[in-house]
């Protein structure tokens, strides 16, 4: 009965957002951060059949990567296996996370979907999410989780427990910012002609803190590419692939009238955008993905090229599909979200003046001489943007700048307040098969 109760409610009240302004700002007392930027190779730990594991970053920033080939079960299978207990951890202690979460209505959790779980329950809306996306959804994904929960290979681990911790993503987007920037914006930087911010907001409590995991897919079809997220996550927020192209997200809850409807019913985004990352080879391969998906919620894309040192930004719902570069950039408002030339940028939703002037002032004031060095030193400590997770993608170099969240006593833990570690994705991305 939950689940049809949750089904129905996912059918009749399936927009979330606000058709407002969001009242956030950040705090203008800020610290630059001036950890150093790690720079070592990722160690070697482990192999299994068709999985590699490594540990990249340093002390209390380490964090695994973890390679696997083959057919998407195969994948899977090296994955599961390789971080078997870790997985088994990881799940059970999300599960009892996100139930007291939900009693509890965290900050990080819209007030639109807390009631919304709160009326049906976590399961039900899980479900419900499942139910109304499976129709829409390629058999590789099944493929895959199969894959994994086989190779981890314990009781706790079911074949929905992973479905649903991907489609989490989905049921609540998250809060972040983005920007690419090339051109004029980096007129006086030798060497970069086109780098990408991901900063991830959402939730900070928890396993997360734990698990940091990107996994490197070498896949038989399509390009090899990292996605970056927690261990047993398969569906993509973030992520670069070896095609020198890189994706960035926001969820939007504060809007206007040009985003029309949305819908709890087609392919999830965090498959969506993992397809770009494997399948697509240029910023227009993306746009044409996401015209011909069947498209969900209120979300903001940001996909990068660094073979044409292109970036474009990505207005997209159930019916809405608009493609945005610097001279065209919405919403357009000149006092808090001005356009900027070579540069598009959103920070933390949509509607959102106090965070986008920020930026908009970060990114002026930077003008000509951006680079991730200073992006991590200044404008990420300014904006105070990417608690969970932080990537910022050198597209030019096939540098990724990583950070995620440190431990709940760790001082000084966002993501954007820690040290960061500089991945060589060309040889990341060149990792032989065990």
């Amino acid at each position: 009965m939950r689940t049809i109760i949750g089904f129905a409610i996912l059918a009749a009240s399936a927009c979330w957002a606000n058709a407002a302004y969001c009242n956030g700002k950040p705090d203008p007392s800020y610290s630059p951060n001036i950890n150093p930027i790690y720079q070592g190779d990722p160690v070697f730990v482990r192999n299994v059949t068709n999985g590699k594991l490594y540990m990249g970053g340093v002390n209390d920033t380490m964090f695994r990567i973890v390679h696997v080939w083959g057919s998407p079960y195969e994948m899977g299978f090296a994955h599961g296996s390789l971080l078997s207990a870790d997985i088994v951890e990881f799940m059970t202690e999300l599960w009892l996370h996100l139930e007291q979460e939900i009693i509890n209505r965290p900050k990080w959790l819209p007030p639109s979907v807390a009631d919304y779980l709160a009326r049906v329950g976590l399961d039900a809306a899980l479900e419900a999410t499942e139910l109304a996306t499976q129709k829409y959804t390629p058999p590789y994904w099944a493929e895959e989780i199969r894959g994994l929960v086989d190779g981890v290979n314990h009781p706790s681990v079911k074949f929905r427990d992973v479905l649903w911790v991907t489609l989490f993503g989905e049921l609540t987007k998250g809060t972040c910012s983005m920007f690419g920037a090339w051109g004029d914006a980096l007129k006086n930087v030798p060497n970069i002609n086109l780098f990408q911010l991901r900063a991830l907001d959402w939730d900070t409590d928890g396993p997360f803190p734990k698990y940091p995991a990107i996994v490197v897919y070498h896949p038989d079809q399509g390009h090899a590419f990292a996605n970056v997220g927690w261990t047993g996550w398969v569906g993509s927020i973030t992520g670069m692939s070896s095609n020198q192209m890189a994706i960035s997200e926001i969820g939007v809850y504060f809007f206007d009238d040009t985003w029309g409807t949305e819908s709890r019913f087609g392919y999830p985004f965090t498959y969506m955008l993992r397809d770009v990352l494997q399948f697509d080879n240029t910023t227009e391969d993306a746009a044409t993905r996401f015209i011909n998906s069947e498209r969900t919620c209120y979300l903001l894309f940001g996909v990068g090229d660094g073979k044409n040192n292109e970036f474009r930004g990505f207005q997209s719902s159930h019916a809405v599909l608009n493609e945005y570069d610097d001279m065209n950039l919405q919403p357009n408002n000149e006092t808090w979200h001005a356009r900027i030339k070579d540069v598009v940028y959103w920070a933390m939703d949509w509607n959102c003046p106090g965070y986008n002037v920020v930026l908009n002032q970060q990114l002026n004031k930077y003008y000509g001489n951006l680079t991730p060095e200073i992006t991590i030193q200044e404008i990420l400590p300014a904006l105070q943007t990417g608690d969970t997770h932080i990537a910022i993608y050198d597209l030019t170099n096939n540098y990724m700048f990583y950070s995620a969240i440190g431990l709940a006593n760790t001082p000084n833990r966002n993501a954007y307040q820690r040290p960061f570690t500089r991945l060589d994705m060309t040889k990341l991305f060149a990792i032989q098969r065990p």
